[in-house]
């Protein structure tokens, strides 16, 4: 019933404009065992390399556990707890052979406010902290990552939102105070699968502005299209079927329309789950 994470500043209008557009191809199929674990295999093809995971997901009361192992022999496991004080979260994650990406991450859950903090388990690492105030309507808030090495802050960001039942406004002032943006996103229906969005980003450093409109239209029960179209000329679109149920087929494509020689971009997935 708090205002929320940081990162939700701005998330609802910016997941509309991005999320689903893909370029590469993508397969995942998923199975449950009877222990309660979620298994999970993906194979994506991106131009002309081939890679691979299989993953495992595991919840027993106020824990879960995530396990994934690639085709570069690589290890990621991800271990977050609920509630061992009151309101918190803490996950950790770990990357193997690649120590060096660790982090730990503990968050806070308040009416009024939630705060948290990242520390990369590294030599010096960096430490990010972020916060945000108010109530699950109006809500602002803060976020900044500092160097220990160099004894520098490396980021800091701040934002402001309003959210209605059908609609959120938001206001981000990043990259260090060079860049501005402001979206909004209204929901046309009670299941908030149709919608509209604007967003408007200024780089001061360039002065340069880019303006986005994009949108979702259920066309039935099973079926969603996903539009979006820059100043620039870029124009995007989103095809997305429930195949069966909980299963999704999603087609993408992209293009310049200022230069339609060049080859558009395309991708498709497939995630089947049971």
């Amino acid at each position: 019933m708090g205002p929320g994470l940081f990162s939700d500043i701005g998330k609802k209008a910016k997941d509309l404009l991005t999320k689903d557009y893909i370029s590469d191809q993508k397969l995942s199929i998923s199975t449950y065992s009877d222990t309660g674990v979620a298994l999970t295999s993906t194979a994506v093809k991106k131009g002309g390399l081939s890679t691979g995971d299989v993953g495992a997901l595991y919840k027993y009361k106020n824990t879960l556990i995530d396990v994934k192992v690639d085709t570069g022999s690589n290890i990621s496991t991800t271990l977050t707890l609920t509630d061992i004080v009151p309101s918190t979260k803490t996950i950790a994650s770990l990357k193997f052979p690649d120590y060096s990406s660790g982090k730990l991450e503990a968050q806070y859950f308040h009416h009024h406010a939630t705060f948290t903090t990242a520390v990369a388990l590294k030599q010096s690492p960096a430490v990010d902290l972020s916060i945000t105030l108010g109530t699950p309507t109006f809500a602002l808030g803060a976020e900044t990552s500092y160097e220990t090495g160099t004894s520098k802050l490396t980021k800091y960001t701040a934002g402001i939102s309003v959210t209605k039942p059908d609609s959120c406004a938001a206001i981000i002032l990043g990259d260090k105070g060079d860049t501005i943006k402001a979206s909004y996103i209204h929901h046309l229906d009670s299941l908030k699968k149709s919608a509209a969005t604007g967003e408007i980003t200024r780089r001061f450093s360039t002065n340069e502005n880019t303006f986005t409109v994009g949108g979702s239209y259920a066309v039935d029960n099973l079926t969603i299209v996903k539009l979006k179209l820059n100043n620039h000329g870029n124009l995007g679109a989103v095809l997305q079927h429930e195949v069966i149920p909980k299963s999704l087929l999603t087609i993408s494509s992209e293009f310049d329309t200022k230069a339609l020689d060049k080859t558009p971009k395309f991708g498709v997935a497939l995630a089947l789950k049971p």
